[in-house]
């Protein structure tokens, strides 16, 4: 049987969110996913850890400057998830690079703070 955790569900619903939503925010077709978490084999962890895998990484990127910001980062958890240590380290050095980088409970959130994100000035390079 597969167990399907709610924060995939919800990473599911930003990213069906986000393809109905291309014709208004064009810009949400780079927004992509970092598989970083998850169960995996040990070898296949082994492998990925070698390749550059690193815990805490956040979930979603979209590479668009606004606002003042290089682009956006955002670490998605179900109501009941909570922040590891890694996880806030990351935002919080995401953040002292010039990203926005946000934990958002469900993806309403998320998609809300897209969207505000979106609507900020645009940032030049």
């Amino acid at each position: 049987m597969i167990v399907v955790s709610q924060e995939h569900q919800e990473q599911v619903a930003v990213f069906d969110w986000a393809g109905f939503s291309t014709g208004r925010w064009p810009e949400l077709a780079l927004l992509y996913a970092i598989p970083n978490g998850g169960e995996r084999h040990p070898a296949v962890a082994i492998r990925l850890k070698a390749e550059g895998v690193k815990a805490g990484v956040p979930d979603l990127c979209l590479p668009v400057a606004r606002g003042g910001y290089h682009g956006l980062y955002i670490e998605l958890k179900s109501w009941e998830g909570k922040l590891s240590a890694e996880q806030r380290r990351w935002l919080a050095d995401l953040e002292g690079q010039g990203y926005r980088a946000v934990m958002c409970r469900g993806w309403e959130a998320a998609q809300r703070l897209i969207e505000t994100y979106l609507s900020a000035g645009v940032t030049k390079p």
